[in-house]
């Protein structure tokens, strides 16, 4: 069991896919859980997809360096999920019909974009589909330091998503800047995101916002509780999920996600048996 344990720890790039792992984890299911509480799982989906067309930019500017991807990709994601909340709250488009708008248009952007770069199958491929074998030491502190800063911007309005997310009408009464803090939980979402993007990728971003949460939310409705509870579960999955494509030869961010699925699937289980008897 040691040398089960340890053997991939003696490959670098082991060690740092992990630590990058735990962290991403942590941030997506933190604040994936308002994700789960306001019901915003397309937006998460749609938002993963439509920074596509920064990462295209990125790459065709940076002539297929990885470096200005990340930043390309930043903008591209807090552009949309502005754009989105501005079209919804403008106008009489409702929020998921402004969500398909952005999801379609950028998406389709991004794949002009990249269908002119030849040899994008190979180059891009492990932006749709992750990449955390390839993490390097630069990446683990973009990723230290925004999921940091998205954490502290967490825990410095908790108070007022909190409210927002359970009693809107408390926080009319409250007279809460709604607008503005639902623009700043779409940006934090963004950037949630794009830090998370070389982990598991376009394709299955929305399963590490989503799933821990949903997970959690089956087991306790006390809201510290439920981000604990979430965090502890993504990184458990980010750790199995990597020893499973060590192991296995699989794809590492889909191993994650299966992991994470699992985990949703035996507490769902348990309950539905608990209730049954």
């Amino acid at each position: 069991m040691i040398n089960f344990l340890l053997e991939p720890l003696q490959y670098a790039f082991m060690a740092r896919g992990l630590a990058a792992s735990v962290m991403v984890g942590i941030v997506c299911a933190i604040v994936g859980t308002y994700v789960v509480l306001r019901g915003m799982a397309f937006f998460g989906d749609a938002l993963a997809h439509a920074i596509l067309p920064g990462i295209a930019v990125g790459y065709l500017i940076g002539g297929g360096s990885r470096e200005p991807l990340f930043w390309w990709a930043l903008v591209a994601a807090i552009l949309s999920s502005l754009g989105i909340g501005a079209i919804s709250r403008s106008t009489k488009i409702k929020e998921d019909t402004a969500i398909g708008i952005i999801f379609a248009g950028s998406f389709a952007l991004g794949v002009a974009l990249i269908s002119t770069v030849r040899s994008y199958t190979v180059d891009l491929a492990h932006f749709l589909f992750g990449d955390v074998l390839g993490v390097r030491a630069s990446d683990l502190w973009l990723i230290a330091v925004f999921g940091g800063l998205v954490l502290l911007a967490i825990l410095a309005f908790y108070k007022e998503f909190m409210v927002l997310s359970f009693d809107p009408v408390l926080a009319a009464t409250l007279r809460l800047p709604a607008r503005l803090l639902e623009f700043l939980l779409l940006i934090l979402i963004a950037v949630t995101i794009v830090v998370s993007l070389q982990t598991v990728g376009v394709a299955l971003m929305v399963a590490m916002l989503v799933t821990p949460a949903a997970t959690a939310y089956l087991l306790t409705k006390r809201l510290p509780v439920m981000m604990a509870l979430s965090a502890a579960m993504a990184s458990i999955s980010g750790v199995i999920g990597l020893y499973l494509s060590y192991y296995l030869s699989i794809a590492s961010g889909a191993a994650i996600v299966l992991t994470c699925t699992a985990i949703f699937g035996l507490v769902w289980g348990g309950q539905f048996l608990r209730k049954a008897v």
